[in-house]
């Protein structure tokens, strides 16, 4: 390399502060447009070929970029997991009660994991268990859907209910319900 030969900057496509195209230059040619503006010169895509650099305050760009990221943040859904605990010989005014914290979680959204938690000899009626899950399957067919069927681990049964996709469908059936009572 002889010592005259000049070093090559990198190229960059331009976009001017209002949107427009202003063509392919050198990188300090670029930067110097920018600063005549009183702006800064900031790569918004380093993978295109020649990267994209975009005359604009940095400042305000930062801002609608934190601004963005937190809109999609706001639409973002977080499903937690509610789980409410049975024995096989649960009383009937617990099953009610569990039965209506489950279905209050599932119409705010929430997955319900139902278990039913079997002591020394009650894993030989395994049936009783069985039919608890059962008759919560029942009762909650309005407001959810079994995502995962009964199955054991361990000493614990457990069914996994999910909300019902159709929101506007649930709340019509569950109306005249209501009215009913």
């Amino acid at each position: 390399m002889r010592i005259n030969e000049r070093i090559r900057v990198p190229e960059v496509r331009v976009i001017g502060e209002e949107g427009e195209q202003l063509g392919v230059m050198d990188t300090r040619d670029a930067v110097r447009k920018a600063r005549e503006k009183g702006l800064d010169l900031v790569e918004v895509a380093a993978n295109a070929e020649p990267p994209v650099c975009r005359i604009i305050d940095y400042g305000k760009f930062q801002y609608e970029a934190k601004k963005k990221a937190g809109e999609a943040k706001k639409k973002q859904v977080t499903i937690t997991v509610k789980e409410v605990k049975f024995r096989p010989g649960t009383d009937e005014h617990d099953y009610d009660y569990r039965m209506k914290r489950s279905r209050e979680w599932l119409e705010e959204g929430d997955k319900v994991k139902a278990t039913i938690w079997f002591r020394g000899r009650e894993m030989t009626h395994r049936e009783l268990g069985a039919r608890i899950l059962e008759k919560l399957e029942h009762d909650l067919q309005d407001v959810g859907e079994v995502e995962m069927r009964p199955r054991m681990e361990g000493n614990q049964m457990f069914i996994i209910f999910a909300p019902k996709r159709h929101k506007g469908a649930s709340k019509t059936e569950h109306a005249p319900q209501g009215e009913g009572q």
